[in-house]
């Protein structure tokens, strides 16, 4: 709170100029960030939505900042270019700064300080927005929360930034990585950003940020990564973290969309729950993804191997397998794995199942 009431008496203390300005432009509208999440030195995109402001369409803006430093100090009648923000367009202006140098201060300073706070004007101080501040995103309990993956905002939205977290110490097969790329797509794969090591500009688009000790992030905004069409509806983002050239990878990920009400997750299972070589085994999913409408299984028995598949929807896949005639003549048998794979040639199940032993 003291810190609070220290910057606003700072604002006011220096700047005498506020009493003679000819016109208060208005409140400072919506403030976003790419990236979402950031570090202080790294460099960031802030925008400014000043939609409801008198500031007119493509009027030259600057920004008068005064905390964590003020870096054009003395200036207000004429604002140096460095402190100019660029047009975007529909009365959103952006400024692209890190910092740790734009500020001349460390990470740990800026961290200490009361924050990012500001007015936006225009060259001569004539006109100037309302106080406002930058809010920050402290993501440094990604570093010790034992998590894979962490997104911000967890529910993205397809013309909206998204940082994605990485812990690379988590993944099985990434130590050492000397870079971790992102496979990845929208809606279930239908609009793809594959990553190709072979091809150095898709190998550079889809590399990530490594952030020092095991920890990377990834951040783009949806429309224009996937290079989606106008009226795109976005349900989910599907991705995988891939070491290298493919030499270690995670299973599948997916996010959610904003104002989207994800599907219940898919339910496999096998039936009855003990079987021997004389029953029906049945094999089902139900919640299946989009595109999914086949289970393909391979059951190896001994010296036996059975290969078929069973069809169905997104509501649920069944079927059963034969093992009375399929197993018939073959002796002493205590197991049989058993290999179940989507037409996606995603493995659903890998696993052995006893059977049990018939009494004679």
């Amino acid at each position: 709170m003291k810190k609070f009431i220290y910057t606003i008496l700072l604002a006011l203390l220096m700047a005498p100029n506020f009493m003679q300005a000819q016109e208060a432009a208005g409140a400072v509208g919506p403030i976003s960030s790419f990236p979402v999440v950031y570090k202080y030195d790294e460099q960031v995109t802030w925008y400014f939505d000043m939609s409801g402001s008198t500031f007119a369409e493509n009027e030259d803006l600057y920004i008068w900042i005064w905390s964590p430093s003020e870096p054009d100090a003395g200036n207000w009648e004429n604002s140096s270019d460095f402190a100019k923000l660029h047009y975007e367009g529909d009365k959103i202006w952006s400024f692209t700064l890190t910092p740790t140098v734009y500020f001349s201060k460390t990470p740990a300073e800026i961290a200490a300080s009361a924050g990012f706070w500001f007015r936006l004007k225009n060259k001569n101080g004539s006109k100037q927005s309302d106080v406002a501040s930058i809010a920050y995103t402290d993501f440094s309990s990604f570093y010790t929360a034992n998590e894979l993956i962490r997104a911000y905002p967890t529910k993205p939205t397809l013309d909206k930034p998204v940082s994605i977290l990485f812990n690379a110490n988590l993944a099985p097969g990434f130590a050492g990585a000397t870079s971790v790329h992102m496979h990845s797509g929208l809606n279930n794969w239908d609009i793809q950003q594959m990553y190709e090591a072979a091809k150095p500009d898709i190998a550079e688009k889809t590399k990530l940020k490594d952030l020092g000790n095991g920890f990377y992030k990834m951040d783009l905004v949806p429309k224009t990564y996937y290079n989606a069409p106008d009226g795109y509806v976005m349900e989910n983002l599907v991705f995988l973290m891939v070491k290298d050239n493919w030499a270690g990878t995670i299973p599948d990920q997916v996010l959610y969309a904003g104002a989207y009400e994800p599907p219940p997750p898919p339910v496999f299972g096998f039936f009855p729950l003990q079987i021997s070589q004389k029953d029906f085994l049945g094999i089902y999913r139900k919640n299946n993804e989009p595109g999914v409408n086949k289970l393909i299984y391979t059951i190896t028995a001994g010296s036996k191997v059975i290969a078929g598949e069973f069809t169905g929807g997104v509501a649920e896949i069944k079927g059963f397998v034969n093992l009375v005639s399929e197993l018939q003549g073959i002796p002493n048998l205590n197991e049989i794995h058993v290999l179940v794979k989507d037409n996606k040639d995603k493995t659903i199940s890998d696993t052995t199942i006893p059977l049990k032993t018939l009494d004679k």
